[in-house]
Order: structure tokens, then sequence, then C-alpha cells
């Protein structure tokens, strides 16, 4: 008894994974009426089943084309405002970001990048970015950093913007408008800056004038931000020589006052040969520097520690290359021009405005002294 109910349940099983089947199959390929071999109530249950299967089909379609629509969207906002700087870097920092040789904060410092300064990005390793910028090759901590169109923004802000006129006669008007008064003439190449802080207006670029903020047309003006890129650490060094030179020369001169010394007893020709001297030494200078070449002249001849006259210094061996080679003989001999006179006159007098110098060089040395003209005296 209990082995035939088995029996009766396993056949209706099979039945009904037939009929479930056949229905699954009718619903994959194409609709189709089976009325000749299902039975009412089956047929009953079948179209439910398909009507739910349907229904679930719908749903489904629903919710891929949600899905189309939203990775659409996402597409359109992955649109980038700026693609030439999707490759670019800013340091989001305060004052520098060092580069280094290799992606670790234990590897050599190889330049710096200030605030300010743009990087080409060329490869990504882990949490560094691989950048070239100037004359430094090197990584950087992402972390410090900004790319894309977020550097973009950081540009605006840190930087300095300019429009650079196309071509000659650019009218820079008071207002947006072609009928505005005129503030200045812009020539081919020339720059402004741009005023950031000014309302902006379509086909218009704000720029600053001494009258005031100024309004270009856009077609006739080339407008870029003005960054800086990284210095390698020698770039640097040498700024900082140079820097510093530059500060002691600015020093020296300040303090480099005029003195009225023992005036040097000379005769007509000591005057006449130190009056050539200076000639050849800085007859293009101002007058200030052709004094004090002679006040040179006279400092030795005071201190005892060189010959103690103005032909013996003149012609001291090793000394002044303008008297061994002949030229200060010769321009002697034809008559020195009035300013070299006169400044060798004021020297011999006792006139020093180099401090008590007792030799000089041309600026471009790089040596420490007070600076009059092209020559630093020291």
């Amino acid at each position: 008894m209990n082995y035939n109910w088995k029996k009766r349940v396993a056949q209706g099983t099979v039945v009904a994974l037939a009929v479930t089947a056949m229905s699954t199959t009718t619903v994959l390929s194409q609709p189709k009426e089976a009325t000749d071999t299902v039975s009412g109530y089956r047929t009953a249950g079948i179209v439910q089943a398909v009507s739910t299967m349907e229904a679930g089909a719908y749903a489904t379609a629903n919710v891929v084309g949600s899905q189309v629509t939203v990775v659409a969207a996402a597409n359109e906002q992955a649109q980038v405002a700026y693609p030439e700087w999707q490759d670019r870097l800013m340091a989001n920092v305060d004052e520098f970001l060092y580069v280094r040789a290799t992606a670790s904060t234990d590897s050599d410092i190889v330049g710096k990048m200030y605030k300010g300064d743009v990087a080409e990005v060329t490869a990504t390793e882990g949490d560094w970015y691989q950048i070239t910028s100037g004359n430094v090759n090197g990584y950087v901590l992402g972390e410090y950093c900004l790319t894309g169109d977020d550097a973009h923004a950081l540009a605006e802000s840190v930087c300095k913007t300019y429009a650079k006129a196309k071509e000659g006669g650019i009218r820079v008007r008071s207002e947006a408008s072609a009928e505005s008064a005129i503030y200045t003439v812009m020539a081919v190449g020339d720059s402004l800056e741009v005023d950031t802080q000014a309302t902006p207006v379509d086909g218009w670029v704000a720029v600053s004038t001494k009258a005031g903020t100024g309004y270009v047309s856009s077609d006739y003006v080339d407008v870029s931000i003005d960054y800086g890129t990284a210095i390698t650490i020698e770039e640097e060094q040498a700024a900082i020589a140079a820097a510093k030179a530059a500060e002691e020369a600015a020093a020296a001169k300040a303090r480099a006052v005029t003195v009225q010394n023992q005036a040097v007893a000379a005769s007509y020709d000591d005057t006449t040969l130190l009056a050539a001297l200076i000639q050849c030494e800085a007859g293009n200078e101002p007058y200030e520097g052709q004094v004090a070449v002679g006040a040179v002249v006279c400092n030795r001849v005071r201190s005892g520690g060189y010959p103690s006259s103005v032909y013996g210094v003149v012609y001291q061996s090793g000394q002044f290359t303008p008297a061994a080679s002949g030229s200060v003989a010769s321009v002697a001999a034809s008559g020195p021009k009035a300013s070299c006179m006169q400044a060798a006159q004021a020297a011999l007098a006792g006139t020093d405005n180099t401090g008590g110098a007792l030799s000089f060089r041309p600026v471009s040395s790089g040596r420490g002294g007070v600076v009059i003209g092209n020559h630093v005296f020291f």
C-alpha cells in the first residue's frame, strides 16, 4: 500500500516535470498553443506561470534599461573639461615638494617642485607619480599632488593668467562692448594680466590695466596660465648663490660713501697718464665709474703696499693690461677725453667713492664689493 502510494507520487512528479519542461520550452522558443496535449486546468496553470515569467522578464528589461541609463550618465560625467591637463600634475603644497630619484622617501632628492610648478606625469608606481618638469626627472608622492582638472583649478588659483595679443592694434576697452571707451592698444605679442576676479563675459577677456579693469575681445588674444617648472638641486644652489652675491653687492653699494682723502701730488703728465688709464679701463662707464678707477690708483699710491707714485702704480708689472699693451701711452699721447681728465683730477684731489678699494673687476666676475657701473671695487 505504501509502496503504491510512493509510486503514484513519483509518477505525478515526473508528469509535472514534463509539463513544466514543455511550458518552459514553449516560452523560450516562440508563442504557441498547446491545447491538444495539455488539459484545461493544466493550461490555466501554465498560462499563469507564463504570465509570471513575462512579468519577471519585463521587470528585468526595465532594470537593464535603467542600468544602461546610469552608465550613460556616468560616461557623460566622466567627460573632462581640460583634456590637455589630464597628464599634468601640480604640487598641492604651501612651499615646495621634493622630487626623488626613485619611488621611495629614502631615495635621493633630485629636485623640488615649488608652489605653482607643473609637471608631466609619465607613469605611476604605487602611491607615487613618475614625472618630468623642467630639467627634473623623478618621483613625487601622490598624496601631495593634484592631477587633471583638479590641477588646472589649482593652477588658476595660485598662478597668474595672461592674455597675449595675436596681432597688433588690439583695443582694450573700458567695458565688454565694442562701443565703450578705449583704455589702451596692444601690439602683437603684448601681454596683460587677466583679471580673474572680474565677472566673466562671453566673447571678452577681462585684463588689468593702469586705468583699471579693461576688456579685450577673446578672438584676438591667447590666454594662458603662467606656471613654473621644477628645478634641480644644482639649479637651486646656483640661484641661491647668485641671489646672495646680488644682496652683498647691493649692501656694499649702500655702504659706500664718497670721502675726501689726502691729495696725491702729481704733475700734469701724471694727471694725463692717470686720465689715459681711466679712459682705457672705464671710458664707456658713467663719470662715477671713471672717478672710481682713478681712486683705486690713488689709494694704492697712499697705501704703502704699492709704488708711491702714479707712474709707478700704472706701470707696475702684472697690474693694468692697457698699460702693458701700450694703449695707455697711445691715449696719453693723443689726449684723453675731457670726462676722464676731470675724473683723474678729482681722484688726485682725494675724492674716493670706492670705500678705499685697491682693486676692481667686471661685475660678471661675481666678486663681492662696491658696484659702480659695470665694475665691482674691493
